[in-house]
């Protein structure tokens, strides 16, 4: 297939004023013509797109440059897929809301986007009547998945969760609370009135239960057991 470009393409600056109050959104996908039936559709549905990229390190750069609301992502792409592109926006940007939009409906799929924190997993071959209510949905802080997707998996995906969140300790939860709030181990450390090498061993072990290895994990983790808000 001839693409009609190979370069990541910016929105002139002019053309995004005619709705500053809509959800801005960033398009990457590493066929043109699927960025542009995409961009017509959002823009048939009042969403304003600022930028689009054709490979998921320049999603990345994008995302942190123009600061969208939602970065709608395909899973394969060049460079660094979806999934990884989500998890970079995620840590650069954390307010930046990722959407996936995929080909692939398999469990592993959608077990691995969930654990990066996307918030909306949209199948292509539904995406022209589901890809705005997912941008909708993940704007209002909710999580969208294709009807289509294993609805199975999820709950198993759901229940580990819960079930490791049941595995800490009170304190070990007060922790999780203050650093998905923001707080730095010395802050939580003060704030519990520990010594900070306690803090951080509390850290250390919610992470181990918890099987997470990063901040950003546990914040996406305490946003989507409803300890913190988004």
């Amino acid at each position: 297939m001839a693409f009609a470009s190979n370069q990541p393409r910016e929105i002139p600056a002019d053309s995004l004023m005619k709705s500053q109050t809509l959800p801005r959104i960033l398009l990457a996908d590493d066929h043109q013509i699927v960025l542009q039936g995409l961009r017509t559709v959002l823009q048939e549905g009042g969403f304003t797109v600022v930028g689009e990229a054709m490979d998921g390190r320049e999603a990345v750069r994008l995302a942190c440059e123009l600061r969208p609301d939602v970065a709608v992502l395909d899973i394969v792409m060049p460079l660094m897929n979806g999934i990884d592109a989500a998890v970079e926006i995620s840590k650069a940007e954390p307010q930046i809301k990722t959407v996936l939009l995929t080909m692939h409906s398999e469990d592993r799929y959608v077990l691995e986007a969930l654990r990066a924190g996307v918030r909306g997993y949209v199948l292509k071959s539904r995406a022209a009547s589901e890809l705005i209510q997912a941008i909708r949905d993940v704007c209002e802080g909710d999580i969208f998945l294709s009807p289509t997707v294993s609805r199975a998996i999820v709950e198993a995906f759901l229940h580990t969760a819960r079930s490791g969140f049941e595995d800490l300790t009170p304190r070990e939860g007060q922790v999780l609370r203050l650093i998905a709030e923001g707080k730095t181990t010395k802050e939580v450390a003060a704030i519990l009135g520990v010594s900070v090498k306690t803090a951080e061993t509390h850290r250390t072990n919610l992470m181990h239960k918890l099987d997470i290895h990063s901040s950003t994990e546990l914040v996406h983790y305490a946003i989507r057991r409803g300890l913190v808000r988004p």
